[in-house]
């Protein structure tokens, strides 16, 4: 699904450029996402912007400033491992 939104002052080719793939997209936040930062302590998050990388994703969610990363499960939910607080620097991470 691609509907979702994209962050503030980007474009879905100013992500590409930087992010180096041409394939990526803004996906609707209507998923299940969860962050995966500590083990047996596993939290939800509420996604306010879900970009897809393939396979990937960067995931911000409704009041937090940071930007999850994670993989994109075949059910549509998402599984975030790591954490950024630069959009750019998440951008390159992938």
């Amino acid at each position: 699904m691609e509907d979702g939104q994209l962050p503030t002052g980007w474009t879905l080719e100013k992500i590409r450029a930087v992010s180096g793939d041409r394939g990526a997209v803004a996906l609707s936040t209507d998923r299940v996402v969860t962050w995966l930062g500590r083990p047996d302590q596993d939290e939800r998050l509420l996604p306010e912007i879900v970009l897809g990388f393939h396979t990937l994703c960067l995931v911000k969610p409704v009041d937090d400033e940071d930007w999850y990363m994670g993989s994109l499960n075949g059910d549509g939910s998402a599984d975030c491992w790591s954490a950024y607080c630069d959009f750019r620097e998440a951008l390159r991470g992938l």
